[in-house]
């Protein structure tokens, strides 16, 4: 089915569209119609900034945040708080509407992400959350990666905040092509004591914050640690090219906030703990913080020099505000998938745009390296793709995209045509007409049903075996206030 996303202003009103907008652009004008916007647009913006002096790479600032949900900022929708300072990366720029995440939780996103690939093709990809990505699993220092593309290009590279993908000392950022880090190496900490414990096997608690590879004991909440040494970063480098990527762990549990330190809890699930007020001062924490890096950006004259990206790993977390979507973090359903996600390029992406062109995170590899004007590893060729002609006008473009996750799981989306699978339970959903995905068009539209799922299999074929998924039994102990029991123990 084809695509039905355009490009609109923020404020207009939904236009009546053209047969060509209704049904999608041919794959084969695709190429034309991206090179010449792209070329276009980038001459035009040289040949003006030539006249005044001679424009530097853009750099750029990744924003990752941790389990946030589609629809929890207020140039979403949120309605019981306000988000200014992202708010504001996307009226200088881009808002999408239909924004995605390579999976439904953590690790295996930033695996997408770093790679440009579906994570399934490699085993650090391939399990759920965290928690498979310690010991002797984790993302290969010998494989191409986004900061690695960068570095090579001249880029000063650095990473803040959560890594996830493998520990020390067989993996980290710095192995992976960052110059510098300042984080955790693991998947989420106590904000303030900057520790860990396993949620489903409690124990002793981890120390896990590091300045490169040196463990680091420091005051203060973990979000604003994050806010400042970012700010640090781009005054240390404002007078070369730099690709950082500030990945917050808010607002992932657990529920701490800066008045808050959480009382003691059993896992850092921390079932017995929360609230819709906890999760919105989180969340605000986490943008005042990009409000502090913005405004380091201008006060360096950067600004205009500098794309900005956010987005999230993975649908919402517990507070989040989903409806209308089904589902939320670990789901395969849109809830669990859908995510926030922004670009700005002042001067060069046209303020106050919404786009609904599909997007998923394995993008940002090819679309930052086109903005930088880097070619990216032919040995390694990305199965994302390159959203720059978007960013710059060029009408959406048809795709499908699929997912797999632990417990036979998977997903393929064409829009508005949505396979999935549950176990042994099979679906047919179409967005369009029920953005809740409760309503299954397998029987009615037995054809569409029958090319997704071929498809998607024949996919999965050629992906990695999924990891064994986490119990459910172990997820509802910890919900039960109950120390989590592994199967026959």
């Amino acid at each position: 089915m084809a695509s039905s996303h355009l490009t609109v202003p923020v404020d207009a009103m939904s236009p009546r569209r053209t047969k060509e907008e209704k049904f999608g652009m041919r794959v084969s004008r695709r190429g034309l119609i991206s090179s010449a916007i792209t070329l276009a647009t980038l001459t035009a913006a040289g040949s003006a900034s030539g006249r005044v002096r001679q424009r530097r790479k853009p750099n750029f600032v990744f924003i990752l945040a941790d389990d946030l949900g589609a629809f929890d900022l207020s140039c979403y929708g949120r309605e019981d708080y306000r988000t200014p300072y992202i708010d504001s990366i996307a009226r200088n720029g881009m808002r999408f509407d239909r924004g995605y995440a390579s999976s439904s939780s953590c690790a295996p996103t930033r695996v997408g992400l770093i790679s440009g690939r579906y994570q399934n093709r490699l085993l650090a990809g391939s399990g759920e959350g965290g928690g498979y990505t310690r010991g002797k699993i984790g993302y290969s220092g010998d494989l191409p990666s986004l900061p690695g593309m960068f570095k090579a290009a001249g880029y000063r590279t650095g990473l803040v905040g959560k890594w996830g993908i493998g520990e020390l000392p067989d993996y980290g950022p710095r192995k992976s092509g960052y110059d510098e880090f300042f984080g955790l190496m693991g998947g989420g900490i106590d904000y303030w004591s900057h520790d860990f414990l396993d949620p489903l096997t409690p124990g002793p608690r981890h120390p896990d914050l590091y300045d490169n590879e040196t463990p680091v004991k420091l005051d203060g909440y973990s979000t604003d640690l994050f806010s400042d040494r970012a700010s640090d970063f781009i005054m240390r480098n404002a007078k070369q090219p730099f690709m950082l990527s500030l990945h917050y762990t808010a607002p992932h549990w657990p529920w701490q906030t800066r008045t808050e330190r959480g009382s003691p809890r059993m896992t850092d699930m921390h079932y017995e703990g929360g609230s819709p007020a906890i999760y919105r001062d989180m969340v605000l924490a986490m943008d005042q913080g990009i409000g502090r890096v913005l405004d380091t950006l201008r006060k360096h004259r950067l600004d205009r020099d500098t794309v900005i990206i956010f987005t999230s790993d993975n649908g919402g977390e517990r507070f989040s505000k989903m409806w209308p979507l089904r589902g939320g973090k670990g789901d395969l359903w849109e809830g669990g998938t859908r995510v926030p996600l922004i670009v700005s390029w002042p001067g060069r992406i046209e303020a106050g745009t919404v786009s609904r062109q599909i997007a998923i995170s394995m993008d940002f590899l090819p679309t930052m390296a086109a903005l930088a004007g880097i070619s990216t590893d032919p040995s390694f060729p990305p199965d994302g793709i390159d959203l720059s002609p978007q960013l710059f006008g060029a009408p959406p473009i048809e795709r499908t995209l699929f997912w797999m996750t632990p417990g036979d799981r998977l997903a393929a989306l064409s829009y508005p045509w949505k396979f999935m699978r549950n176990g042994t339970l099979e679906y047919l959903y179409n967005l369009d007409e029920d953005p809740t995905e409760h309503a299954n068009f397998k029987t009615r539209n037995p054809a569409v049903f029958a090319d997704l799922k071929a498809r998607t299999l024949a996919w999965s074929a050629q992906m990695q075996k999924p990891m064994p998924a986490v119990p459910r039994t172990l997820v509802d102990q910890a919900e039960g206030l109950e120390t989590p029991r592994l199967p026959g123990k």
